[in-house]
């Protein structure tokens, strides 16, 4: 593998990697709250489990992001191209925002959705509100963070075979 393919295929493996470590802790902190009410109310669980899996699209965003690059390179094909490292360096770069927003915004949706689910423990009324639109709010840099990667990577790069 050349230096180029390897600088690319770091770039897609932070993507999903740091997306993924990001959504994992986010659930597992909105998770633990959800579950300490639910061991004396336990019928909240549907209503606790849309808060509990919002960190996890982060985790799908960056998935998203290595899947594309990924194709581009026609890494499934079996006939991927020698790139070039500057190329390589293009396409790391291109996906270190939805690496980062991801890892970052997964956190603290999670924290945002622990606060909603004890806030909805004693307040169910408000849990759409305090739980899920709030989380909702956090999310929209994960998706700002997917945005930018998916433009540079498709508008900003010029790929192999184009």
């Amino acid at each position: 593998m050349d230096y180029g393919m390897a600088l690319a295929l770091v770039g897609a493996g932070m993507a999903a990697l740091l997306g993924g470590i990001g959504s994992s802790i986010g659930i597992g902190l909105t998770a633990r709250a959800a579950n300490g009410i639910l061991g004396e109310k336990p019928e909240r669980y549907g209503q606790f489990f849309v808060m509990v899996v919002l960190p996890g699209t982060q985790g799908f965003y960056g998935f998203l992001a290595a899947f594309m690059v990924m194709l581009k390179l026609n890494f499934f094909a079996g006939g991927v191209p020698q790139i070039s490292p500057l190329l390589g360096w293009q396409i790391l770069a291109a996906c270190i925002p939805v690496a980062f927003a991801g890892l970052v915004s997964a956190i603290y949706q999670g924290r945002v959705a622990a606060s909603g689910v004890m806030m909805a423990g004693k307040r169910p009324e408000l849990a759409f509100k305090a739980g899920v639109v709030y989380a909702v709010m956090v999310e929209i840099y994960a998706i700002l963070g997917l945005l930018v990667t998916l433009f540079m990577l498709l508008f900003g790069i010029k790929w192999p075979g184009a």
